[in-house]
């Protein structure tokens, strides 16, 4: 007797384990996400209990969607793109600069 409740208990002990661990699994986009600072971290997160309803089809995809992202580069793949947007962007506040002054020299005048 002693032996069937403990089966029972290991019986029950690893269907929880397992239930928990494939939210735990599922939930690895989502904490990648929020290290990431992901934009879409709610709906990477909603995307992940989605999966669970659809037998685990959406979450590789959703592994890739939260790994495209990272803070310091963007949804780039490389940092040239940033360096020249912040030289154009320095370039502009120069030419912003040197226009206000041309203004207000005209107006003096």
């Amino acid at each position: 007797m002693f032996l069937d409740y403990l089966a029972l208990g290991l019986l029950c002990f690893a269907g929880l384990a397992v239930f928990y661990g494939i939210i735990v699994i599922h939930d690895i986009p989502y904490e990648i996400a929020v290290e990431r600072n992901h934009p879409h971290q709610d709906a990477i997160h909603a995307a992940g209990w989605v999966s669970l309803l659809t037998l685990h089809v959406l979450w590789p995809f959703i592994w890739i969607w939260a790994m495209l992202y990272r803070e310091d580069r963007g949804w780039g793949f490389h940092s040239k793109a940033n360096d020249k947007v912040a030289e154009l962007q320095a370039r502009l506040v120069q030419l912003e600069k040197k226009l206000s002054l041309q203004d207000g020299n005209s107006h003096s005048e």
